[in-house]
């Protein structure tokens, strides 16, 4: 998931690097930038590089908890402690120690991405789009909801609104499935299926152009320009 700034994500994954493997591996093609610290000492380390941090509490050096508060303790990065230990008494124990939110083993990877988002949503809420967004050729009006392209008035659904007003906001930034369904259709979870592409396939005609949206295999979508 890209920052405002078009950047991508810089996940600190805190595991033993043959378990992070998959896990990383998962992230980069969802379109995260993510590293991996193999001990807790290397994460204390290496944290303030990083957005957002996954940390396991099993570690071969420290005890995950101390990490998390020494973490805690010297900035505000987000952390979502990914573990096997899923008693109640854990999970709070996690979230005193500093987490914003706490996954239990065996997770699956369309709850961890929403989680994710929804907790970077809370420490980074965005700026309100811009009411009145215009490239080139293309005019998008929030106020009335309405869409111009070379003057032209083209009808659009209000899903079909909100998801160009969504990427027309964001000029240059590559938009993930899953952040478009949550931001579009209030779906955190769901992440595949036709409904984004059915979307897309629709706006591309009504724009008079498919190099309106760019599909960014593997990722999502972003605003284009014939």
């Amino acid at each position: 998931m890209p920052t405002d700034e078009g950047e991508a994500l810089r996940v600190l994954v805190v595991e033993d690097a043959g378990a992070a493997d998959v896990l990383m591996q998962d992230l980069r093609r969802h379109g995260y930038a993510a590293v991996n610290a193999a001990t807790g000492a290397q994460a204390l380390r290496v944290h303030h590089d990083a957005d957002l941090v996954l940390l396991d509490l099993d570690l071969p050096d420290l005890d995950g908890l101390e990490v998390c508060r020494r973490i805690r303790a010297v900035g505000d990065v987000p952390i979502i402690t990914v573990t096997a230990r899923g008693a109640e008494l854990d999970r709070v124990l996690g979230l005193q120690a500093g987490s914003d939110d706490y996954v239990v083993k065996p997770y699956g990877l369309p709850e961890l991405l929403a989680r994710i988002e929804a907790v970077m949503r809370r420490v980074r809420p965005r700026p309100p789009a811009d009411q009145v967004v215009t490239h080139g050729p293309l005019r998008v009006d929030a106020r009335i909801r309405e869409v111009l392209v070379e003057g032209r008035r083209v009808e659009l659904t209000p899903k079909e609104f909100d998801l160009l007003h969504l990427l027309a906001a964001r000029p240059g930034t590559t938009l993930s499935r899953r952040q478009l369904m949550s931001e579009v259709w209030g779906d955190d979870w769901s992440s595949r299926g036709r409904t984004i592409d059915t979307h897309v396939s629709t706006l591309r005609g009504k724009l008079g152009s498919p190099n309106w949206i760019i599909t960014v295999r593997g990722v999502g979508f972003r605003l284009g320009r014939p």
